[in-house]
């Protein structure tokens, strides 16, 4: 399965031990992971600014989801009527990448997952999807 992180899943990953560094050792192991260049730039913010990891750790991090299928940033955004536009490039991009799903904590991303051409689910319930679903990589 093509899975696309959201920043949030990313952080928590990152920065908490729990179900989001669960399903990132998942993926990484049974799954191919998909990183966009705007998450990216996104996490190296989040984690500079709020998390306060110093810059080496933050280039570790980036250089580890580097290994992984980078997907540069899409020539436009899909609009499906999000009021946070960077939300609509996060969209755009996990269907550039031909994500299979979106896994995010985003409120108003999950909200917009009937309207959006790409599978949208939060944390837990991709939990359950995969614990339901054989490996694919």
């Amino acid at each position: 399965m093509r899975v696309f992180f959201d920043t949030n899943v990313l952080v928590s990953a990152f920065a908490t031990r729990g179900l989001c560094a669960d399903l990132f050792r998942v993926v990484l192991g049974e799954h191919q992971l998909l990183i966009g260049e705007v998450v990216l730039a996104e996490l190296r913010r989040v984690l500079r600014e709020r998390v306060k990891l110093p810059r080496t750790m933050i280039r570790e991090i980036e250089e580890l989801l580097r290994e992984h299928t980078v997907i540069p940033r899409p020539r436009r955004h899909l609009n499906v009527g999000l009021a946070d536009k960077d939300d609509e490039w996060i969209i755009a991009s996990a269907v550039s990448g031909n994500a299979d799903v979106l896994v995010t904590g985003d409120v108003e991303l999950l909200e917009a997952g009937d309207r959006a051409p790409v599978t949208i689910t939060n944390p837990r319930g991709f939990w359950e999807t995969l614990r339901a679903t054989p490996p694919t990589k």
